[in-house]
């Protein structure tokens, strides 16, 4: 079967060509000018030799251009790889090699750490959106602007629906990011049926301050508003007052965030602004905690449905079916088409009730195809045929499903994934660092933060403040340990591997030393 995701685009330009599409601060696009922009892009992009199935590497934050080259890259029958703008060269030079990128579009905002990336990857051909300083770029850069000079064929690359269409990273057990290849189909009924169950009106305005490149923000917010022709307002990121005036200039009335967007909005001085436009919002990326549910629905009397997925699901996995039929605390039900089972250690089904808590286990769908270039991840995840989250929850009697933990040591600070592996490695290259863990801490308003504990080698000496700053210059915002414990070893199980159990008490006790 013949299927392209961005039929969505196209069909919602050609029913409501003048209709606002996206809105942003000091603008807006309708649907028949951000298609014919993608198409334009479509065109340069085959011009420039890209084959279909070659990935294109994207590192913008939520602006116009990331829609365009996003459905661009689509049309043309290429493979979108979104990534974080906060990465640093390192982390970027590993994403294009892993996903044998051919070109990466950044914006010149992150010139000083895409361009380094560049040097270890000569092969990638950049394009820029924005200042293109050619002396911060390779010789070969080109301007995001020169690409939509080409002009629109109207041609959709009619590759087969199960074609991947985005590689989008996440983490595993090695720690080293991974690729999961979502297809055109699973990405196209993920959002369908997602956005159904929710509750989409047409009139709606979805409020875009989730990033893109994120799961959540890609699908349920950028793909679900193309294929229901809304109306989207971006905003590059988040600010109270910013989000607050976004309300009240766009109307916007679906609220999409993360528990701490939520945390934030309810502590809010939102008395000069008008908010009554809203009528729904939506919460993923980690659970919501009660006091913050209640409190933003007191203070902007709408109703928050709470859901559930991951890049691995192409976002939705499971949704609370519309605000008169939701339970507060749950992730609601499995939607249309995806089949979800609570089971124990050796794959048998758990019966409903708190006291069985197990691992979610998914397929159908919205599944991933697998890991890029990992046969073994791919198996391991797959055992049995079902996808294997490392979540762990139970189901009530009604179907209902609650997340009580997490199996792996996954830390979720402020909506963002953070795997402690991966800090752990960066860790151990500090000079002064013998052993270091890597853990999350409560944190009211973030959800979790990131916390380390050191071990320091024979000799070495380091301040905790010291290895923060040394590990803030190397690795993403969001990453980094905003706390770091040494202490004079770390605690072994019996055969040698670093327990964390009793690690998760001592970092109550504060920064310093043990």
């Amino acid at each position: 079967m013949s299927f392209n995701l961005a039929t969505m685009l196209r069909e919602s330009a050609l029913a409501q060509p003048d209709k606002d599409f996206l809105r942003f601060p000091g603008g807006a696009r309708t649907f028949a000018e951000v298609d014919g922009a993608a198409g334009a892009v479509a065109v340069a992009l085959r011009a420039r030799g890209l084959a279909p199935g070659d990935k294109v590497a994207v590192l913008l934050p939520n602006v116009p251009e990331f829609v365009v080259a996003y459905f661009g890259i689509l049309k043309a029958g290429l493979v979108m790889v979104p990534l974080n703008p906060l990465l640093k060269a390192g982390e970027i030079a590993y994403h294009l090699a892993d996903s044998d990128a051919r070109l990466l579009i950044a914006a010149d905002a992150v010139a000083q750490e895409a361009a380094r990336a560049l040097r270890e990857v000569p092969a990638v051909e950049p394009v820029v959106v924005g200042d293109l300083d050619t002396g911060k770029w390779p010789e070969s850069v080109t301007a995001f602007a020169d690409l939509l000079a080409a002009g629109d064929d109207g041609e959709l690359y009619p590759g087969a629906a199960d074609d991947t269409a985005v590689l989008l990273y996440t983490s595993g057990t090695t720690g080293r990011p991974k690729g999961a290849e979502l297809s055109h189909f699973s990405l196209y009924m993920t959002c369908t049926i997602g956005s159904e169950t929710f509750g989409t009106v047409p009139d709606d305005v979805v409020l875009a301050v989730l990033p893109f490149f994120h799961v959540y923000g890609l699908s349920s917010i950028l793909n679900a508003s193309a294929r229901n022709a809304r109306t989207v307002s971006i905003l590059p990121r988040f600010e109270t007052g910013a989000v607050l005036a976004a309300i009240e200039r766009d109307r916007i009335t679906v609220m999409a965030g993360v528990p701490t967007m939520y945390h934030a909005l309810a502590a809010a001085d939102s008395s000069g602004y008008d908010t009554s436009s809203l009528r729904i919002g939506s919460s993923g990326g980690a659970p919501i905690p009660e006091q913050v549910l209640r409190a933003f629905e007191a203070k902007y009397g709408i109703p928050v449905l709470e859901g559930y997925g991951l890049s691995e699901s192409a976002s939705t996995a499971t949704v609370n079916p519309g605000a008169d039929n939701r339970k507060v605390l749950s992730i609601g039900k499995p939607i249309w088409g995806v089949q979800l089972r609570i089971v124990d250690d050796e794959g048998t089904p758990l019966p409903p009730g708190p006291e069985h808590v197990g691992e979610i286990v998914l397929r159908g769908h919205s599944i991933t195809k697998g890991y890029y270039k990992r046969p073994e991840e791919t198996a391991q995840a797959f055992r049995g045929g079902w996808f294997h989250t490392g979540d762990l929850a139970y189901a009530d009697e009604d179907g209902f499903v609650y997340v009580v933990d997490r199996k792996k040591d996954l830390v979720i600070r402020g909506g963002f994934n953070v795997y402690p592996r991966e800090v752990e490695e960066l860790l151990y290259r500090h000079p002064a660092v013998a052993e270091a863990a890597v853990l999350g801490e409560p944190d009211e308003r973030l959800g979790e933060e990131v916390v380390a504990v050191v071990s320091l080698k024979p000799g070495g000496h380091a301040e905790p403040d010291e290895i923060v700053a040394w590990a803030k210059e190397r690795i993403a915002a969001y990453k980094y340990p905003r706390r770091v414990r040494i202490v004079p070893e770390l605690p072994k199980g019996p055969t040698g591997k670093i327990t964390k159990v009793p690690l998760r008490q001592s970092t109550a006790d504060g920064p310093g030393r043990g």
